[in-house]
């Protein structure tokens, strides 16, 4: 009776544990060391984050920036488990689901993300919609949908925190609004991207003055209502009138995550070696925004999209050769630069020695994004449904 191949669990199906299980399923496994790959995640579907503002104005549609993993993964060796793991056993290497039987590992990737902390703020949880995932996308277009239709005199959105993602979702709800929209940006620090460029600030800044976005800086939100915001600002408190809040702003690390026994730092990341073994437990890999680390370097290696997709490469080079007894590679984190959507048909983009914004840099951002979707056959298709899009809605207006 033939030995069961060897077993790897990867839990989270985000830009870290997808594209971990694509690299290994690349990899030349001979003599009887090609393994079992499982793929774990609650969605039944990829998230390309990137490219999720454009869904509020309607640039994209859900099937290019959410592929099905059971399309990604066809004529692969990968196995997708749907279902939300609830906790894991170190000693006895299981993992527990909440809808199937437990799951066996050998090699484990821990890869499952964070979430938009609701805990924090009053009210958020009944009325604050985060922006992180599909349905989020989903909630907030519904809700707009429906404030359009009651045709109020002006829509007010309130976006909290002032970093890429807040910065680059109120450009878009002011584009999709237009003259309709009041829209205010919240930022608790002195200034909106604390960690970007001067030339992507300044191009912020432009597009977000031009589009009439209110900034509000040092401000915290102390409660939110169904109707209204409660804002405390330079040891002042203020009750503004609210249609819509959205936060984007906080990741928490899973309370499970936090109770496992490994080393965490003091925010309940996991501590990870440069090879992205966690600490103590080499047959557990550990890479995204709930990885705490340094790289080979010393840098420490920022929680992003770009720097999970950089760390699967070497998180699927290490399993292959764990399992094949060749070296392993200690990770390398090189910053590529910031591209940020700032509405539509507009963009900044700054890294590698180039910086532009504008129409261009839009287009630019779209084509490298293009380029970093998951599988040939995705790109090709979303490629293609670009390209004839604009002929298609020129038919359409021509036959109504």
């Amino acid at each position: 009776m033939s030995e069961q191949p060897l077993r790897i669990c990867i839990l989270g199906g985000g830009f870290g544990g997808l594209y971990t299980a694509l690299r290994l399923n690349q990899f030349p496994w001979t003599d009887g060391h090609s393994p079992e790959i499982i793929l774990i995640d609650q969605h039944d579907h990829f998230l390309f984050t990137p490219l999720l503002y454009e869904l509020i104005t309607g640039e994209m549609q859900s099937w290019e920036i959410a592929p099905r993993f059971e399309e990604l993964f066809a004529n692969t060796r990968i196995h997708f488990q749907q279902g939300y793991v609830t906790a894991i056993n170190i000693e006895t290497k299981r993992i527990k689901l909440d809808n199937c039987k437990d799951l066996s590992y050998d090699k484990l990737v821990l890869a499952m993300g964070t979430k938009t902390p609701l805990d924090k703020i009053l009210g958020s949880k009944n009325y604050g919609l985060p922006f992180r995932s599909l349905q989020d996308a989903y909630c907030i277009k519904e809700r707009l949908r429906a404030l359009e239709i009651a045709k109020f005199n002006k829509i007010r959105v309130a976006v909290v925190g002032g970093g890429a993602s807040g910065v680059e979702l109120a450009c878009k709800l002011a584009d999709r609004l237009g003259g309709i929209g009041r829209i205010r940006l919240l930022e608790r620090g002195k200034k909106l991207l604390s960690n970007s460029s001067e030339f992507n600030c300044k191009a912020v800044q432009y597009a977000l003055e031009k589009r009439l976005v209110r900034i509000d800086l040092e401000t915290e939100v102390s409660r939110i209502n169904s109707n209204s915001l409660s804002l405390h600002c330079k040891g002042k408190t203020d009750t503004i009138p609210v249609d819509l809040v959205i936060l984007t702003v906080g990741n928490q690390v899973l309370g499970w995550i936090k109770g496992l026994p490994l080393k965490h730092s003091e925010q309940g990341l996991i501590a990870v070696s440069p090879e992205l073994q966690v600490i103590d437990h080499p047959e557990i890999y550990a890479l995204g925004d709930l990885a705490d680390f340094k790289d080979i370097t010393g840098q420490q290696v920022p929680r992003t999209a770009q720097a999970a997709l950089q760390q699967s490469y070497y998180c699927a080079w290490n399993l292959w050769a764990s399992i094949t007894q060749r070296p392993l590679l200690s990770f390398r984190y090189q910053a590529l630069g910031e591209m940020l959507t700032l509405g539509v048909d507009n963009a900044t983009l700054n890294g590698l020695g180039i910086k532009f914004d504008g129409p261009l840099a839009y287009l630019t951002r779209r084509l490298i994004y293009l380029y970093r979707l998951p599988t040939f056959k995705h790109q090709f298709n979303v490629g293609l449904n670009w390209a004839i899009r604009p002929f298609m809605e020129e038919i359409t207006k021509l036959i109504s």
